[in-house]
């Protein structure tokens, strides 16, 4: 596997080996949260790549798109000697198509979709397997929940339409905007993509999909009218059947709704309406497959599943808490859409109502920040400060000097009060560690690396504890 480190890389190594599959690899030599997934499971990753790395006897080189065929020196290695190549969204699709497979799908809320399914998987023990996009803390802080293989469910993505290699039996479709302008020029080109995923589904498939987002109900819709053999079963206050939702609030650091079809209240740990409405599209799946298993699903099914979606507890960098010193909570989240940021910043703000709010965010992909630069700079209105940054590239495309850090720094001023500007992450340490106060909640936000201006600041505010300690002393 040529670059084994990646998120998904891993969680496919942890199922492969699981399979009985003899597992080797290869990457980069800096250390990721990755690796020690990939010892547990007796993987080892060779530093760097060389032809020599792919032992003898190898059947299959998985690669990682960040890699090229024709420049990589393993994977063009393995082309002359005749190996059988797949790139990991290829090779992800092959192994779907093994067991009755979900395909979590969407613009926003794949991998805490995959995460609850997981943990409502575990509850109801289910012969399944999940595959998320980020650790998970009740998958043990791994990327993969191993229970068999009859159900697989996986985080599916958009991107060069790599979902098209998947083999989905059912699929949750959370919402569809514009995103990867590099790839998606028009809303046009991506919600048909997003409709030729659809219609891999076979005849009796279902469509889990959320009736609150205008692209998933357009699709829905349109589907039908092509593909009336599918099921299709929307979630959300819009929604009209069992799965329509009535949000309830929060409630003792919980926030509380109900759905039509299912008896009492559902409640949830972690932030956000939107988490909600993920919560509804896993009620949603576990209904139809536990119906599936038993011919119905009981009031103490009901039971089972409010306990697993009231004990999950969030995945990496999705509303992640990483620590709280002297009075600061430090909350770490991967939102990158505009979307996905108002929506975070929103449920933050109803979540610790009376707290000052102040996020800091690392804008990814020029091509995004600059098509979507009037969204971006209304969307931090929850916030009470905001911190902005250089953007993060991607090796995917190249900066032509329109849009830059500066360039959303000054469209989010037009909007918001209280902004800043600091060209790297690391610049802003001194400012945040000196103006946080007790009571604030901090958020790095974004795709980007800010993520370790969060730890910094974390480790400052433990010191400015041990000296207000030895001054009490």
């Amino acid at each position: 596997m040529v670059g084994i480190k990646g998120t998904g890389m891993a969680a496919l190594a942890e199922l492969l080996t699981h399979a009985g599959a003899v597992v080797t690899g290869s990457d980069v030599p800096d250390k990721f949260y990755t690796d020690d997934i990939l010892n547990a499971v007796g993987v080892t990753p060779a530093e760097g790549f060389d032809a020599s790395h792919i032992p003898p006897g190898t059947e299959l080189v998985i690669y990682s798109s960040a890699y090229s065929r024709d420049s990589n020196p393993e994977l063009i290695a393995a082309s002359e000697r005749r190996i059988p190549v797949l790139m990991y969204t290829e090779a992800l699709g092959q192994f779907s198509a093994g067991s009755f497979s979900i395909g979590i799908s969407g613009v926003h809320g794949k991998t805490t979709v995959s995460g609850m399914t997981g943990a409502v998987f575990k509850a109801f023990n289910l012969d399944s397997s999940v595959l998320a996009g980020s650790a998970v803390s009740s998958f043990g802080g791994k990327c993969t929940m191993i229970n068999g293989s009859k159900y697989f469910a996986a985080e599916t993505c958009e991107y060069q339409k790599h979902f098209l290699s998947f083999h989905p039996s059912k699929i949750i479709l959370t919402g569809i905007e514009c995103d990867h302008q590099d790839f998606y020029p028009t809303y046009e080109s991506i919600f048909s993509a997003f409709v030729q995923y659809i219609d891999l589904l076979p005849q009796f498939g279902e469509l889990i999909y959320c009736a609150d987002n205008p692209g998933a109900k357009d699709a829905a819709q349109i589907c039908f009218s092509s593909r009336p053999d599918i099921v299709y079963t929307g979630y959300g206050e819009s929604a009209s059947g069992p799965f329509k939702l009535s949000y309830l609030g929060i409630r003792n650091g919980r926030q509380v709704f109900s759905l039509k079809g299912l008896p009492g209240e559902f409640s949830l740990r972690i932030p956000g309406r939107h988490n909600v409405l993920n919560a509804c599209a896993v009620c949603a799946l576990a209904v139809s497959l536990i119906t599936r298993e038993k011919g119905e699903f009981t009031f103490s099914d009901a039971g089972i599943l409010r306990t697993a979606l009231a004990s999950y507890s969030g995945s990496k960098r999705r509303a992640e808490i990483v620590g709280e010193e002297d009075g600061v909570l430090l909350i770490d989240d991967y939102a990158h859409h505009p979307t996905a940021v108002s929506s975070t910043l929103d449920g933050f703000r109803e979540f610790y109502p009376g707290r000052r709010i102040v996020v800091d965010f690392m804008s990814h992909t020029y091509s995004r920040t600059a098509a979507l630069l009037t969204e971006f700079s209304k969307s931090f209105r929850s916030a009470d400060e905001v911190i902005l940054h250089k953007i993060y590239p991607s090796a995917r495309e190249h900066f032509d000097g329109t849009v830059t850090g500066r360039t959303l720094f000054d469209a989010v001023k037009q909007k918001h009060r209280n902004v800043r500007y600091f060209e790297e992450p690391m610049e802003a340490r001194q400012y945040l560690s000196s103006s946080l106060k007790p009571g604030d909640v901090f958020i790095t936000m974004g795709a980007g690396d800010n993520w370790k201006l969060g730890l910094a600041v974390l480790d400052d505010l433990k010191d400015r504890v041990s000296q207000k300690n030895r001054k009490h002393k």
